[in-house]
C-alpha cells in the first residue's frame, strides 16, 4: 500500500501496524486507536491528512515521515501539487523573480482539497536553494501569507497576471 495524504488511517496501520506508536507520539489524541472499536470507526474515517492537521504538523510531512518509516520514497513538490505555470515578466519585476520558481504551487487546488498553502509554502521555504523562489498561484491576493512572509522577513512580491486578471501570483523568496 501507497502512503498518501489521502490514506484511510485504518488502511495504514492494517498494512503497517508497526506506524502505530509513531501516529500516536505524532498525533496523541489518536491514543485511542488501541481500542478496536474506535480503530475501526475513527480510523475508517480519518485520513492521514486529518491526522496532520489534528497534530499540528504539515501533512506531507507527516506522510513523508511515515513513508520513511516503511521503506517507501519521499514524495516531492511534484506530487504534492507543483505544476507549470507562465510567468509573464515587466520591466519592474524585482530582479530576483527573474527565472524559474524551485517550486511552483497552486494555491486554489490546495485550499479545494482542504490544505492550508501556508503550511506548504513554510515547509519549502525550508528546502529552498540561494537565489530560488517560490510561486504560489491563486484567485485571490493571499494577504494572510503576504503578511506571515513579511513578518519572517522574506521577500515578497504579488501581481495579477495581465491575461488572466483571476490569476495572482506571488513570488516568495
Amino acid at each position: 500500500m501507497e502512503i498518501t495524504s489521502k490514506s484511510k488511517l485504518f488502511d495504514v496501520l492494517e498494512a503497517y501496524p508497526a506506524l502505530e506508536a509513531q501516529i500516536i507520539n505524532i498525533a496523541p489524541p489518536f491514543q485511542n486507536l488501541k481500542n478496536p472499536v474506535l480503530r475501526r470507526t475513527v480510523g475508517k474515517i480519518a485520513t492521514l491528512e486529518k491526522v496532520a492537521q489534528i497534530s499540528g504538523m504539515d501533512a506531507g510531512k507527516l506522510v513523508n515521515t511515515l513513508r520513511r518509516a516503511v521503506g517507501q520514497s519521499e514524495l516531492g513538490a511534484e506530487a504534492a501539487g507543483s505544476f507549470a505555470v507562465e510567468i509573464p515578466s515587466f520591466a519592474d519585476d524585482p530582479a530576483w523573480i527573474a527565472g524559474e520558481p524551485q517550486f511552483s504551487l497552486n494555491g486554489m487546488e490546495m485550499l479545494q482539497r482542504g490544505e492550508v498553502p501556508l503550511g506548504r509554502v513554510n515547509e519549502l521555504l525550508g528546502q529552498i536553494e540561494p537565489g530560488r523562489f517560490i510561486l504560489l498561484v491563486t484567485n485571490f491576493e493571499p494577504t494572510p501569507i503576504l503578511e506571515a512572509m513579511q513578518k519572517q522577513n522574506r521577500k515578497i512580491f504579488h501581481k495579477i497576471h495581465p491575461n488572466d486578471l483571476a490569476q495572482h501570483l506571488t513570488f516568495i523568496q
